[in-house]
C-alpha cells in the first residue's frame, strides 16, 4: 500500500471510530427516552394526529422528507402506512393542529445554520407547542423531547438523527398496533399487530403491561443501534479501497470544473437530496457543483407520465449529463430499474459513476455497472440508508482531503 493510500485508510478508520463511539454514547444515554416517546408518538398516532416534519436548510429539508416518505410508505412487511409531512418552518403554525407530533431539524449548533434559519425552526417548535403538538429536536430549540447528539461533528450528528427517527418509526408500531398499551385510544380493535406480529412476539403476553413493553422496546433500540455500528464498520472498512478511489476521481472531476448528478428513489432520494446539499452548501469546503435528478416534480410526474418510471433517471441524464461529470446512484436494492438505465446510460455518455448499494450489491455490483460500487451487505432497509450516509459523508470529507 502506497504511503497515500495508507493515509486515507487511517483516515477513514478515524472516522468509522468517531461514528461507532458517538453512536455507542447517544444510544446508551437514550435508549430509555426513545422508548418512552414511542409510547407518546403512538397515542398521539391512536387520535388521528399526525407527524409534521420541518429544517430550514437544504439538508435539514431532506431529513424531513425521509421522515416523511419512512411513515408514509412503510417498507417492511405489515407496517400500516402513518401520516406524515414534510414542511417548511414557515407552514407549520398553519397546517398544526392537537395531537400532531412535530419533528425540527436544524437551528441549533451542531448544523451550524444561518441565524435566520435557526430562528424560523424555533418559531415554528413554539407554534406547534402552543397548537397542542407534540414536539421532538436533535438540537436545542426549546422541544419538549430533545435527543441531541454527543457530537461537534454535524455529519455524524444527521446520521444519529436519521437512526432515532427510523428507530421511532419502527418501534412506535409496537404501541400503535396494540391499542391495549394506548391511553384515551380511538374506539377499535384492543390486539391488532396483524401481519406483523411476527416482529415483537414479547406483545402477546404482555399487552397490559406498559413498564415491561417500555423495557422491551428500550432493548430493541439498543441492538438496532448495535446493528447500524456494525453495519457501518462493514461498509466503511470493505470500501475503503473504494472511497478513496472514487473520491480522488470527484475531486478531479471537480477540478476540470465537472458537476455531480445524484439520484435515488425514496428514503434513498432524500440522500441523493442531502449529498447535493453537502456539495452546494458546505463549509468550510468550497462549494462544489452538483445536480439533485430527484428535485424537480414537473420533470420527474411528466416522464413517468408519459414515458415510464423506468425513464425517470436516463431522461435527465441525456439532459444535463456531460463527459467528465459523474452520477452517484443511492439504491438499497441494487437493481431498481431506473437506477440501472441511468448508470448505463452515464456510461454511453462517458460519465464517471459511482453507486451506493446494499443487499449482496444486486445487479449494480453483479454486472459492474458503476466504476465505484460500496456494498452495505444487509437487507433491512433502514440500516443499509443509515450505513450509505456514513459512507457518503466519508466520501464527501475525502473529495477534500490533503492525500
Amino acid at each position: 500500500m502506497s504511503p497515500a493510500a495508507a493515509t486515507g485508510a487511517d483516515r477513514v478508520d478515524a472516522l468509522l471510530a468517531a461514528r461507532v463511539a458517538a453512536g455507542e454514547r447517544f444510544f446508551g444515554a437514550e435508549s430509555e427516552r426513545l422508548a418512552r416517546l414511542c409510547h407518546a408518538m403512538a397515542e398521539r398516532f391512536a387520535r388521528g394526529g399526525r407527524l409534521l416534519a420541518f429544517g430550514a436548510s437544504t439538508v435539514d429539508v431532506s431529513d424531513a422528507r425521509h421522515v416523511a416518505v419512512e411513515f408514509v410508505h412503510p417498507v417492511i412487511v405489515g407496517k400500516r402506512a402513518l401520516p406524515a409531512l414534510a414542511l417548511s418552518p414557515a407552514e407549520v403554525a398553519l397546517l398544526a393542529r392537537a395531537d400532531d407530533i412535530a419533528i425540527a431539524f436544524g437551528g441549533g449548533a451542531a448544523g451550524a445554520p444561518s441565524k435566520r434559519s435557526g430562528a424560523a425552526v424555533e418559531a415554528a417548535v413554539r407554534d406547534a407547542a402552543r397548537g397542542g403538538c407534540l414536539t421532538l429536536a436533535f438540537t436545542r430549540v426549546g422541544a419538549e423531547w430533545e435527543l441531541i447528539p454527543p457530537t461537534a461533528d454535524a455529519f455524524v450528528a444527521q446520521e444519529l438523527a436519521e437512526t432515532a427517527y427510523h428507530v421511532l418509526w419502527e418501534l412506535v408500531h409496537v404501541f400503535f398496533e396494540h391499542r391495549g398499551l394506548l391511553a384515551g385510544r380511538t374506539a377499535g380493535p384492543v390486539h391488532d399487530s396483524g401481519a406483523s406480529s411476527f416482529l415483537y412476539p414479547f406483545l402477546a403476553e404482555r399487552e397490559d403491561d406498559l413498564g415491561a413493553v417500555l423495557a422491551d422496546v428500550r432493548a430493541s433500540a439498543l441492538t438496532k443501534s448495535r446493528e447500524i455500528g456494525e453495519l457501518r464498520a462493514q461498509t466503511l472498512r470493505e470500501g475503503r479501497v473504494t472511497l478513496l478511489a472514487a473520491a480522488a476521481a470527484l475531486r478531479a472531476s471537480f477540478d476540470t470544473g465537472g458537476t455531480l448528478l445524484a439520484l435515488g428513489n425514496g428514503g434513498s432520494a432524500t440522500d441523493a437530496m442531502d449529498a447535493v446539499a453537502d456539495l452546494r452548501e458546505p463549509p468550510p469546503w468550497p462549494a462544489r457543483r452538483a445536480l439533485d435528478l430527484t428535485a424537480d416534480p414537473a420533470i420527474l410526474t411528466a416522464i413517468a407520465n408519459d414515458v415510464g418510471t423506468e425513464a425517470l433517471f436516463a431522461r435527465q441524464v441525456i439532459a444535463y449529463g456531460r463527459p467528465g461529470d459523474t452520477l452517484l446512484a443511492f439504491s438499497t436494492s441494487g437493481g431498481s430499474p431506473n437506477v440501472i438505465l441511468a448508470l448505463q446510460e452515464a456510461r454511453r455518455r462517458r460519465l464517471a459513476t459511482i453507486a451506493l448499494v446494499g443487499y449482496d450489491g444486486g445487479r449494480v455490483a453483479a454486472e459492474r455497472l458503476a466504476d465505484h460500487v460500496i456494498v452495505t451487505r444487509s437487507e433491512h432497509i433502514p440500516r443499509i440508508q443509515e450505513a450509505q450516509a456514513s459512507a457518503w459523508h466519508v466520501l464527501r470529507e475525502l473529495i477534500e482531503a490533503d492525500l
